[in-house]
């Protein structure tokens, strides 16, 4: 399922680059209404014309009836959300500190489900104004420019390819995430277990191995029982990380309340990394034969994200204080070594990672095949998604290697395209499609939203600085 999943009627036409100046944005002309609709067999006069092109358009009425249940959209957006981010929580609180580290968490929780929900409020609305079913996230973003102000119209296309390019990058390198997790799991255990010394850079080669055959993976019906098994693997995990975390009475006083200074940026950059998920949302809103109900109180997001927030907070909390200075990128790492119990949670958790792999792999290539398949003839298309995807999952393997610590490579992810994608992107597409006579009492909108980039683009910058220079100190010192 990719993130431009949205509805493509059979008749679509190309986008175009924006309107001309000076110009109304034309009429999106894939438009499923029709005046057969109406049932009237009576000629239409100019006036009727004008006023039934002039009757709001409800996007809603419009879906699939056979789409997903309210519960089922529910389900997809907590498993997109509880992943490899959780067990990274408790490294979160341990650059942040007790007390700093609930408070933002909860606070930062609250950004990331605003960002969401302006997203989806701002592609409910286009989609009446182009007279569309549903957008994808990139698809919004388009429309938001072709149908703003006549200054911004030029840039529509740039703004999709941005989004596009984006949702790439942050799939390819959480990808990267994954098999540095993947292998790191797979080192401590065996290497414990068998008393040997391999490198962890070992471990990511033969990691590798089994991406490339579930990264040729193209049709998302074969992945479910992957998911459904990782599902599974997941739940059992979390209840011996919860055994292990109160197993032995816990100890606050020598954890600080808020950490250093030096290591916010990387709970910031941390935090978003687990709580984004960004790419997902629409696909999910998409799909859905109710969306209305995706919005609103309680909702699927509100319900979803209350969840999530609170599970992060709970296993960030309780886990920075039981494993204290010691904790790594993914709490599983911290379970005993050699204790039978501790090596199931490592192995079932790397093992759940690497079925998800699949589907995390699946929504970039989907978006840079449809970018690039017209460059070669259809008798080729099999033989070139073929390579394409063994040469990405390479690539992505050398990046692991090069970057075989977890912690500062979580960081930089959610740092750079985190930051971009969940926070910065929603607030300015909702600025440009209020402007400039709907963005509230003394343009309160407009600010609320340059305060959000503002914050988006410092925990970049700051994030982003702390990771790399975290890399190269533990590069420079590497044998």
């Amino acid at each position: 399922m990719t993130d431009n999943a949205g509805f493509r009627p059979d008749a679509e036409v190309s986008a175009s680059t924006g309107p001309f100046p000076g110009e109304n944005p034309p009429a999106y002309t894939t438009s499923v209404v029709s005046l057969n609709d109406f049932n009237s067999k009576a000629n239409l006069t100019e006036k009727n014309k004008l006023a039934l092109s002039e009757d709001p358009y409800s996007p809603f009425e419009h879906r699939d009836p056979k789409g997903a249940s309210t519960g089922g959209a529910l389900a997809h957006l907590l498993k997109s959300s509880l992943g490899t981010g959780i067990l990274a929580m408790p490294m979160a609180f341990h650059n942040a500190g007790l007390v700093f580290g609930m408070c933002m968490t909860l606070i930062v929780g609250f950004l990331c489900t605003h960002c969401v929900h302006i997203l989806v409020k701002t592609s409910h609305n286009i989609c009446r104004d182009a007279k569309v079913p549903a957008l994808g996230f990139a698809e919004t973003a388009e429309k938001v420019f072709e149908y703003g102000p006549k200054g911004m119209r030029p840039y529509s296309n740039f703004a999709k390819q941005f989004v596009d390019i984006g949702l790439m990058a942050t799939y390819y390198a959480a990808a990267c995430v994954y098999i540095v997790f993947i292998a790191t799991s797979f080192h401590d255990v065996i290497n414990y277990d068998c008393n040997l010394n391999w490198d962890v850079r070992i471990y990511i080669a033969l990691t590798v191995i089994p991406c490339l055959f579930i990264g040729q993976i193209r049709n998302l019906k074969w992945l479910v029982p992957f998911s459904l098994m990782a599902n599974v693997f997941i739940v059992i995990t979390f209840a011996i990380v919860l055994y292990y975390m109160f197993d032995e009475p816990l100890v606050y006083s020598d954890k600080p309340l808020i950490a250093p200074a030096a290591h916010i940026p990387l709970f910031f950059a941390t935090v978003i990394f687990a709580m984004e998920g960004i790419g997902v949302v629409m696909p999910v809103e998409n799909s859905m034969r109710k969306p209305q109900q995706f919005l609103g109180c309680p909702g699927v997001l509100n319900t979803a994200m209350i969840t999530v927030v609170l599970l992060y907070a709970i296993i960030g909390f309780f886990g920075y204080v039981r494993f204290g200075d010691t904790v790594r990128g993914s709490i599983t790492l911290n379970l005993p070594e050699g204790s039978w119990l501790g090596d199931t949670a490592k192995l079932l958790m790397a093992v759940a990672i690497l079925f998800t792999f699949g589907l995390q792999f699946y929504v970039p290539n989907e978006i840079l095949w449809r970018k690039i398949n017209h460059k070669f003839s259809p008798e080729r298309h099999n033989i070139t998604q073929i390579l394409l995807r063994t040469g990405i999952i390479l690539v992505s393997g050398g990046v692991a290697a090069a970057i075989p610590n977890l912690e500062p490579f979580i960081s930089l992810v959610g740092a750079v395209f985190f930051s971009l994608l969940g926070i910065f992107v929603p607030s300015f597409v909702e600025t440009v499609y209020l402007y400039p006579d709907r963005l509230g009492w003394c343009n309160w909108k407009m600010v609320k939203n340059i305060i959000l980039g503002v914050f988006s683009i410092l925990a970049l910058i700051a994030g982003a600085v702390a990771s790399i220079g975290e890399i190269i100190e533990m590069y420079s010192g590497d044998d």
